[in-house]
């Protein structure tokens, strides 16, 4: 998260540069000191280690953010808040199981359901559909060994311009994998147990890697019951020096009961019990995925390339207000080249790129009989296809000074047909976003920097298909549209360090949802001018090193995301605050350790207002204050013990809400909140050899 090996910085748009200039370019003049690791694997071509890694992401001239499996291995790492509570500016509600809400700077803030406006990436490969929507079970916390979160425009080098830009997953390799074997189990409160093991080898110019992971869970709630199967592997071979090639294989199962949405009152009072409708209509979401892709890498002399192919197959029977009945087919490719020019005796470091992925998906509704098909309601075909091209650059135009530009050009086609009535709908969303920013580094371990990106959010399948009664209805809607302007600095020093990025987008065309019945997915429209505004803020400091033994150390840490997201002027709604999430959140922890010993790391969760549910501004959720408790003894070496206890004082609180536009209007229903899981303990073991 803060930045503690050495940074490069900026960029220019280089893509404008003739070929004559293109060539080895020396080690830059300045840089910061490198970061000794013991015992860290050297990576390869297509898997760089991790002190490559980190270095990659926090040479940006961005709110750039970098996260070890270390930080949250010992912990019951479940879903993708377990991953990235510790990380300013990202937010993630939890509901039951994986099903969440995650939101970068007001990316999907009113999106009730599943993935918009982030795109997920494993290895740098898209995990989201052709259409840009998508879930979260891909990702298995326990197959990944780092994480980087790009917000906004500062994806652009990967090819992502949405507003909440893109999270990267990296999954281990033999070549970077902590230990040849690993074997992990845990269980706790509600039923819960889980296994997983993983198993890697290098053979000579191959290496192998598999990892699989089983979850049960009774859960917290009546009917949340929950099964979850997650297998990654890679194989890699290396056909030289310079030449590399990694296949990675995916294969996941996931079967989860949906308890439904409770009203305010109820979520407090007795959280525990289902929504009437999700029991009659025996509502759950079972999904079937596998996803196979490439990576090849050739070194060059000037420079490297990186070819990506990928494709995903999706199944998904999920019985909510009627059975939505879907399989899918995404497939994509997506070349890229970077390397290092000189202009004149500055330094360039060049990325360009493009990216065609296209897919199809059979979307057919039933009528629900207790979670069974009854008569059909919908038949019909969703194509997706989007061209891009991207480009970033780095000039550094003094030992301590880059700066950077980019562009991005898009165009996404969507297309749909009903089968039951033969029409046809189709929407074309062209876009051109450039980027522009700054780097200083007047320290060797202290960058400030600044930029302004454009992003463009394409409405997905999701929104463009409303249901009107009972019918998906093809809606236009336009795409979202926004500037961003980011200012911050991040630093380390002997005692701590600091992260600190101030933010305002100004929007056009916003996708907001409303909820009429909250088994029905939400009404999705345009709104007019909006502003997107907060603070992503994380610090820690050592308060003390060396009390009790040599090389401890008392540890300090405060992360906080503050959001002022707000209508301009707006017709219905004046300067009303946007529903869907809290405007302050805070984490505070304070972490005893005493290397390769043990480890004991209180946390408090403060959120001291609550999110609105409605755009009206009338109805919100209650403030909280959640207290945790982590702990980890290292019995022998390459054998731990963990213990991860949550919401220790059974507070009662809504985790998650889906938004209403007013809920003073007659006839709202205002069973949109989500109780968050109440005191919970769980216990676990981590065997490396």
């Amino acid at each position: 998260m803060l930045f503690p090996s050495r940074a490069h910085g900026g960029a220019l748009l280089a893509a404008l540069l003739p070929a004559a200039a293109l060539a080895q370019a020396p080690e830059p003049t300045a840089t910061l000191p490198e970061m000794q690791v013991i015992g860290q694997a050297p990576g390869s071509l297509t898997a760089p280690s991790l002190v490559d890694q980190r270095r990659q992401v926090e040479e940006r001239p961005a709110a750039a953010r970098f996260i070890e499996s270390e930080e949250f291995r010992d912990r019951r790492a479940f879903t993708l808040r377990d991953m990235l509570q510790d990380t300013p500016g990202v937010l993630v509600q939890e509901r039951y199981g994986q099903e969440l809400r995650l939101s970068l700077r007001g990316s999907g803030i009113a999106r009730g359901f599943h993935l918009r406006g982030v795109e997920l990436l494993q290895d740098g490969i898209p995990v989201n559909l052709a259409d840009g929507s998508g879930d979260f079970y891909q990702i298995d916390p326990l197959a990944v060994r780092s994480v980087s979160v790009f917000p906004g425009g500062n994806a652009l080098a990967y090819g992502a311009s949405t507003l909440g830009g893109a999270i990267d997953f990296v999954t281990p390799t033999a070549r970077t994998a902590e230990a040849p074997t690993l074997l992990r189990a845990e269980g706790g409160s509600y039923g819960t147990w889980r296994l997983s093991g993983q198993a890697s080898r290098v053979l000579g110019p191959w290496d192998v890697l598999g990892n699989y992971s089983h979850l049960s869970t009774d859960g917290w709630r009546q009917h949340s019951r929950g099964q979850y199967d997650q297998f990654n592997g890679n194989i890699g071979y290396r056909v030289s020096d310079n030449v590399e090639t990694r296949f990675y294989v995916g294969l996941y199962d996931t079967r989860q009961l949906l308890p439904g949405s409770l009203t305010l009152n109820q979520a407090l009072t007795t959280p525990r019990i289902a929504n009437p409708a999700a029991l009659a209509g025996n509502q759950s979401r079972e999904v079937q995925a596998q996803r196979f892709a490439n990576r090849t890498t050739v070194r060059l002399e000037a420079g490297q390339i990186d070819l990506d192919t990928w494709v995903i197959h999706k199944s998904l029977y999920h019985p909510i207000f009627q059975v939505i009945d879907q399989d899918g087919l995404t497939w994509g490719v997506a070349p890229r080249w970077s390397g290092s020019v000189m202009v004149g005796p500055h330094r360039n470091d060049l990325v360009v790129g493009g990216r065609y992925f296209a897919g199809s998906n059979d979307a057919l509704q039933y009528v629900n009989l207790r979670g069974s098909r009854g008569a059909q309601t919908a038949d019909g075909v969703q194509r997706a296809r989007n061209y891009e091209a991207f480009a970033e650059n780095r000039l550094w135009v003094l030992p301590s000074l880059a700066l950077v530009a980019g562009a991005k050009a898009l165009r996404n086609e969507r297309d749909f047909e009903n089968r039951l009535t033969g029409a046809q709908f189709s929407r074309t969303f062209d876009g051109f976003n450039p980027k522009l920013g700054l780097l200083w580094q007047p320290r060797a371990e202290v960058q400030v920097f600044g930029n302004v990106t454009r992003s463009q959010d394409v409405p997905d399948f999701s929104d463009l298909l409303q249901t009107v009664s009972n019918r998906p209805t093809w809606i236009g809607l336009q795409a979202q549209r926004a500037w961003t302007v980011e200012i911050g600095t991040r630093g380390r020093f002997e005692r701590g360090g600091w992260d600190l990025t101030l933010f305002r987008s100004t929007l056009r065309d916003q996708l907001l949802q409303f909820t009429i019945d909250p088994s029905i997915p939400a009404a999705t429209f345009n709104a007019g001018n909006t502003v997107n505004q907060g603070v992503e803020f994380a610090a820690r400091y050592d308060l003390g090193q060396n009390l009790a033994a040599a090389g401890d150390r008392l540890t300090l840490g405060q992360v906080w995301t503050f959001n002022d997201f707000r209508f301009r002027n707006d017709r219905q709604y004046g300067d009303n605050r946007i529903a869907g999430l809290p405007p302050h959140v805070l984490r505070t922890t304070l972490a005893y350790a005493q290397p390769d010993r043990f480890f004991l790391r209180p946390a408090l969760d403060w959120v001291p207002q609550g999110a609105w549910a409605d755009y009206a501004n009338t109805l919100r959720a209650n403030a909280y204050l959640k207290i945790g408790l982590e702990a980890g003894v290292t019995v022998t070496p390459g054998v731990t013990v963990f213990l991860d206890a949550r919401n220790l004082t059974n507070k009662r609180y809504a985790s998650d809400l889906a938004t209403l536009a007013d809920a003073r209007a007659p006839g709202a229903n205002l069973a949109v909140f989500y109780p968050g899981e109440g005191r919970s303990v769980y216990l676990g073991t981590r065997i490396a050899f």
